[in-house]
Formats: C-alpha cells, structure tokens, sequence
C-alpha cells in the first residue's frame, strides 16, 4: 500500500510541478514559438505516457501483493496486447518527430531580406563578422589562417576588406531585424548556443552550418558552447547585444573593418621589428 501511495504522489507530483512551474518559455526571438510549441507537444504526449505508466505501476503493485495462498498466473505472451501497444508507440513517436520536420523546414527556411553575418568558433574563444558597408561578407578559405588573419578571410577579395571583424568582445546586432547565421569552426566540433533565441547549431571543421532568427526584444544575452571542445569549454561563452537601430549604427561605426585592423596589425610588426633591431 505504502509502495502504491509513493507511485502515485510521484504522478501527481510530476504535472503538478510542471503545470506550476516559475519558469516558462520567454518570447524573446522569433524561434521561440514554433519550437515551444513542439516541446509542449512532446511535454503533453510523454506526460501523459509517463502518467498512466506510473499509475498503471501503482495499480498492480497493490492490485497483485501477496496475499497467503495467491499463486501467480504465468502468460508468455499476449498478441492483442502486443498489438495495442506497438499501434500506440508508433502513433505517439510519429506524434513526437512530425512537428519537428516542420520546425526544421522554418528553422533553415532564411527570410530574403535577412543580413547575413558570420560566427567562427575557436578554441576556445568566439568571433564574428558582420558585412559592413558593402552588405556582403567575403569569402574566406583554411588556408589563408594565419596569426594576423585568425579566421582565414580572403585579402584578395574586395568584400573582405569592408567586413567588420569583432574577436575578444560582444556580437551587436539590430532588433526586429532577421539575421541569417553562418557558422564555421577553425579547428574542433563547437556549438553556438543562445538559449533565450532558442538558437543551437554545431560548427563543425570544413563546413558552414546555418540557421536564422528575428531577435524580438533588446538586453543582452549570453552566448554558450553546448558541445565540449577541450579543456577549456566551460570558459568559451560570449554576450549577443540587441540595440536599437540606432544604437546599433553607432556601436558599428566604431568598429573596424578588416582593412583597417590589418593595417593596424601591420604598422604593430613594423615597429616591433625595428625595436628589435
């Protein structure tokens, strides 16, 4: 009886905490509907599941003690039984995965107006690069990685040379503006994770992985690695900064573009050169 209560509690319990809970999903960036819609679609369904499994537990738990002269009946198997269940597995998992396909196709699906910026992940520091003036970001190659060049931009290529380029500080961007993310890594498998965004993708080395959001509300938010990257994963975090448009425009125009920081950097190995003489 005391097994059976216990079981019980634990059901009641479960939806009880989950339906009031403090924390909630938070409408902070255009993401957040379509995939809090989905995870309340698996909340319901595996609740639901983990419910009457625990309930059904409680009921022969006291259905089926020991009592003093009960012999216990053995039945290999029950094929109507069986049926019920695969039949139900399948329709609950199919319940499960289908939304998914959708949010995927939205979550990939890039608006033709968004600006497309680029977040590099090394070891174990984050960068980024926004398209300037020109409005398009350069190409760059593995090649080209060098001390003075970390992400490996392309010098030749006249788009680079306006690209802004922000390594060691906060990524700014506008708000109500969508944005089409582009993601590389330079050496191992990193993760870009804004949990507010509901943003996640892996970087992975020798591809560009994608995603795009609308961020819908300013403040500022922390950037985190979800996949370990070494021994200094737990220290690779960031700040993504939403402004105003008009705050945006005059963090960017006291930024560098790439021109600028490589003659800068250039000027810095002259002198050190000449002091070493």
């Amino acid at each position: 009886m005391a097994t059976a209560r216990v079981l019980v509690l634990i059901a009641i319990g479960s939806v009880m905490f989950h339906l009031l809970s403090p924390w909630w999903f938070t409408p902070i960036a255009s993401n957040w509907r379509y995939i809090d819609d989905t995870v309340n679609i698996t909340f319901w369904i595996t609740g639901i599941v983990f419910t009457i499994v625990v309930l059904f537990t409680a009921f022969c738990v006291l259905r089926f003690r020991h009592q003093a002269g009960r012999q216990a009946a053995y039945e290999p198997e029950n094929k109507k039984l069986e049926w019920w269940l695969a039949i139900g597995t399948a329709i609950g998992v199919a319940a499960m995965l289908t939304p998914g396909l959708f949010v995927w196709n939205e979550f990939v699906t890039v608006p033709q107006e968004a600006t497309a910026i680029e977040i590099v992940g090394q070891q174990w520091q984050w960068a980024f690069r926004l398209p300037g003036k020109t409005g398009r970001l350069g190409t760059s190659d593995i090649r080209f990685v060098s001390d003075g060049n970390p992400l490996g931009l392309n010098p030749k290529d006249p788009d680079v040379q306006g690209n802004v380029v922000i390594q060691g500080d906060d990524l700014h961007l506008p708000v109500d503006k969508p944005v089409r993310v582009l993601l590389r890594s330079i050496d191992v498998v990193h993760d870009f994770f804004v949990p507010e965004f509901r943003a996640k993708m892996d970087l992975v080395p020798g591809l560009v992985t994608r995603f795009w959001f609308t961020p819908t509300r300013t403040g500022t938010f922390e950037i985190l690695c979800a996949g370990f990257c070494g021994v200094g994963h737990a220290q690779m975090r960031g700040n993504v900064v939403i402004d105003t448009e008009s705050d945006y425009q005059t963090w960017l125009q006291k930024q560098q573009t790439f021109a600028q920081s490589q003659v800068q950097k250039n000027k810095k190995l002259a002198e050190n050169e000449e002091t070493a003489r």
